[in-house]
C-alpha cells in the first residue's frame, strides 16, 4: 500500500473516530462531518484504483486492491445511506386553534 494511501486511510479513521467522540454534536455538525468522510472516501477509492494499476503484477505476495475497493464501497454505502434518509420531524408545539375570547 503506498504511503498516499496510508495517509488517506488515517485521515479517514481519524475523521470517523472524531465524529464517534462527538456524541453531543448537533445534527448539522454531524452532517457536515459525515458529508467530508463521503468525499474523502471517495478520493480513497481513486487513489486506491490508481495504486491497482501501477501495482506489480510480479511480486510473489500481493496486495488485494480489489477487497479494499469492497470495503471502502461499503463504509461509503453506509455514510451515504445515512445522509440520504429522511430527517426526523421535530416536536412541534401544538397550535391553540380559538382565537377569540
Amino acid at each position: 500500500m503506498t504511503l498516499r494511501i496510508m495517509r488517506s486511510v488515517a485521515a479517514v479513521a481519524t475523521l470517523l473516530l472524531g465524529l464517534a467522540g462527538a456524541a453531543r454534536a448537533d445534527t448539522d455538525s454531524e452532517r457536515e462531518a459525515l458529508a467530508r468522510i463521503a468525499q474523502e472516501l471517495q478520493r480513497l477509492q481513486l487513489q486506491v484504483a490508481q495504486a491497482a494499476k501501477n501495482a506489480d503484477t510480479t511480486a510473489r505476495v500481493k496486495f488485494r486492491y480489489d477487497w479494499l475497493g469492497k470495503d471502502l464501497e461499503l463504509v461509503l454505502r453506509g455514510v451515504t445511506d445515512h445522509l440520504d434518509a429522511p430527517r426526523q420531524p421535530r416536536p412541534v408545539p401544538p397550535l391553540i386553534g380559538d382565537y377569540r375570547r
